[in-house]
């Protein structure tokens, strides 16, 4: 039995889909302006690690990440690069093929569906007007937006009435709007610009696409719907707005979100200037070692991320190399679990809310019970490298570089010791370790 904490209750509940056996996920997906960071690879591979464990209990999984590939911040990137913000669909291609890159470091298994939102502007605008004609949508000019007073239940996801979402409204006055919160589902563009619409040349809101893309690969019913916690508020409480108006029923039954990566306690953000890509991660740290540490930490919690952390992370990850490099992976089925005590309580922690840390900790806590018991450690290295995508390669060996330098440090500390100046010798070696180098001293 899998649970889930859901967004929309506030409650951990038994996952039960929709249809029996089947499963619809549905996980929002960048905007390939910029090279993919660490908050994108925690989320993904948080529900990289569910699409697993779902597959592990034999369901047939539809999964589904889209690309935002049309926005405001591509059009800007397009002009900063070509000169040209028509270019923006290179732009969206060239980060589309580095985040790729960056998920098949991180062993993230490829989604189902990877649409792109460009591809889908014909839905997109029959979405659109199916909600204007059910009175939930309006045009402004060539502007549509969706009225929220007109779906009673807006704020029910993120907790928010409307007296407090207007007490902390920041929103420009637009002529014509029937409340200053409604939100553009489609965005007016000069004649001849984008896509040709019934209300005129524009370009889709953000909030409307995933709502579109849903629908059109996954059907009328999600049974999950994912994210980073940045989303609860507006983009995926505007989802079920503009979902459930047109649907007349529930859309996305289970909702989940990652914590927030922090750094110096403050959520990672490019203005602040604590910006971390993947890519300047992996220049320091093998990407296993990157999704390991991601797993240190349950993924509702926030991450503060740290280097230290990553670096003692790095260590327990050698660990379970160590035991596990000449063992056999051996595939093993849920009806085979009561055969293997300590695999079961390692699903079972997996089963409980995607809890990871619980997991690592049965692992930890039993290797030294395991040394004897191969079998039971093939089976585990099958729930690492299967379920839990830890690849248990070995990791890269560095390649260590003897400067003149460091040489001289280190004759320096050979003559503190044999003067016995342990002080001096002390200081050397901290000074050594300081610049990666850890001196053990021997008989000889």
């Amino acid at each position: 039995m899998i649970t889930i904490t859901n967004t929309r209750s506030g409650l951990k509940e038994q996952f039960i889909p929709h249809t029996p056996g089947n499963v619809t996920m549905y996980v929002c997906g960048i905007t390939p302006y910029d090279r993919a960071h660490i908050g994108h690879g925690r989320c993904y591979t948080s529900f990289d690690l569910l699409y697993r464990l779902l597959l592990f209990y034999s369901y047939k999984v539809q999964y589904c990440r889209n690309f935002t590939d049309i926005d405001d911040k591509l059009l800007k990137r397009a002009q900063e690069h070509y000169g040209d913000q028509k270019r923006y669909h290179e732009i969206a291609t060239m980060y589309m093929y580095a985040y790729h890159e960056d998920m098949q470091k991180l062993n993230c298994l490829k989604p189902t569906y990877e649409p792109r939102v460009t591809d889908h502007i014909p839905a997109i605008i029959s979405f659109i007007e199916q909600l204007i004609n059910k009175g939930y949508a309006y045009q402004v000019g060539g502007d549509v937006y969706f009225h929220i007073e007109a779906f009673p239940s807006y704020g029910a996801l993120s907790k928010h009435t409307l007296e407090d979402l207007y007490a902390g409204a920041r929103v420009e006055v637009i002529a014509g709007k029937k409340n200053p919160l409604d939100f553009a589902l489609w965005k007016k563009e000069p004649k001849g610009q984008f896509w040709q619409s019934p209300w005129g040349y524009g370009r889709p809101g953000w909030h409307i696409e995933c709502s579109v893309l849903a629908h059109e690969y996954l059907g009328d019913y999600v049974d999950i719907h994912a994210g980073g916690l940045d989303l609860v508020f507006p983009h995926h409480e505007n989802e079920i707005a503009q979902s459930e108006a047109l649907l007349g029923h529930i859309f996305g039954t289970y909702w989940m979100h990652n914590g927030f990566v922090q750094i110096n306690k403050e959520k990672m953000s490019k203005s602040l200037g604590n910006f971390f890509t993947l890519e300047q991660i992996f220049q320091q740290f093998d990407p296993m070692i990157i999704r390991y540490y991601f797993l240190t930490h349950h993924y509702r919690a926030p991450l503060e991320f740290a280097i230290d952390d990553i670096a003692a992370a790095q260590k327990a990850y050698k660990r379970l190399l160590r035991v596990f490099n000449k063992i056999e992976s051996k595939k093993v089925t849920i009806d085979m679990l009561s055969e293997y005590p300590i695999a079961m309580q390692m699903i079972e922690a997996l089963s409980n809310d995607l809890n990871t840390p619980a997991l690592l900790g049965i692992i930890f806590e039993s290797l030294h019970m395991l040394s004897s018991d191969i079998q039971q450690l093939e089976i585990i290295k099958y729930i690492l490298k299967d379920i839990v995508g830890l690849t248990l390669q070995p990791l890269p060996e560095t390649e260590i570089s003897i400067t003149p330098e460091i040489e001289a440090l280190i004759q320096k500390r050979d003559a503190a010791r044999a003067a016995k100046d342990w002080k001096m010798a002390d200081a050397l070696r901290d000074q050594l370790r300081s610049l990666g180098f850890e001196v053990h001293d021997t008989k000889k």
